[in-house]
């Protein structure tokens, strides 16, 4: 069981950079960039601005800057048909041809997994968020003008096709764009990457006590509350995986809901011959005694 443990950590370790440690202040909400993300983008709606943060080497660079509209009421959606803009952590899904679509998709949409667990989890309802183009005749666009998407100028969207990528890139859209010190980021990182290596590590060992541990009194799941949650997985619980690997670590501290973090990381679980490999997200937050626990999570 050491070995195991050891090899879990030495993959976690392996693949950790620092958010462009030289830097004295980083973007707050990027604690950790994996080297499959080369870009991620952050939508901050007090400016109106619409970031490309590149990531090359262990550092980060804004490499853009482009004028965005939002939600004809503004930022931070609940429901379903209420013109606002989400706050929170999303992934593109996939690009769509707007050739078919109202011109006021303009040169190409690219929808967002809204809503997510924790959205779900806030009971929050809707879809079809998409970060598209403009109509080519309709001029500029307010900064207040859309059901909810986010909309760029056809030109500079064009420019970022090339960084849009499904499944794969994170677009987090905050009220404000906040920096951190470097020290204060590298702390943070690391004390997630120990929550996420603490909760594959209790799985390998077989510590069921140690794994639903990782898990706060408040987490709910397909809607059971946490108690009847740790009994169904009491009772489906199973001999303890081979191995457990987890790899392509993003961390991002939540936007607009305080000490709430997002883990999204690819894991690899083998057991005798059989492989199995899939996209995890774990939300933490943190409780009352300084430490980290589980509150919602999802596949994908």
């Amino acid at each position: 069981m050491h070995r195991l443990r050891f090899f879990l950590a030495l993959v976690l370790v392996a693949n950790a950079q620092p958010v462009s440690a030289a830097a004295d202040l980083l973007p707050a909400a990027l604690v950790r960039i994996p080297d499959s993300v080369s870009s991620v983008f952050v939508a901050d709606v007090s400016t109106g601005r619409f970031h490309r943060f590149a990531y090359r080497d262990g550092e980060i660079t804004d490499n853009a800057s482009v004028y965005m509209s939002i939600g004809q009421a503004g930022a931070g959606k609940q429901r379903s048909g209420d013109r606002r803009t989400p706050i929170g952590v999303y992934f593109v899904t996939e690009q769509l041809d707007t050739a078919r679509l109202h011109e006021k998709y303009g040169v190409s949409a690219f929808p967002l997994d809204y809503p997510n667990a924790w959205d779900k989890r806030a009971d929050r309802s809707g879809d079809g968020i998409w970060v598209h183009g403009v109509d080519p005749d309709g001029g500029k666009r307010p900064k207040r003008d859309t059901d909810g998407c986010i909309a760029l100028p056809n030109e500079e969207l064009l420019a970022l096709i090339p960084e849009f990528e499904a499944n794969v890139t994170p677009v987090v859209i905050t009220r404000s764009l906040s920096w951190v010190a470097a020290s204060e980021n590298d702390a943070l990182r690391q004390e997630l990457e120990d929550a996420v290596a603490g909760w594959a590590d209790s799985q390998v060992t077989g510590d069921l006590h140690a794994y639903l541990k990782s898990y706060d009194d408040d987490f709910r799941r397909w809607g059971l509350s946490k108690t009847e949650w740790s009994t169904l997985t009491a009772r489906s619980a199973r001999q303890a995986p081979d191995t457990l690997t987890v790899s392509d670590l993003l961390l991002v501290r939540y936007p607009d809901d305080g000490e709430l973090y997002l883990s999204r990381f690819r894991l690899q679980e083998v057991r005798g011959s059989a492989t199995i490999e899939m996209m995890k997200r774990l939300y933490w937050r943190r409780a009352e005694s300084g430490a980290l626990r589980i509150v919602a999570e999802n596949d994908g």
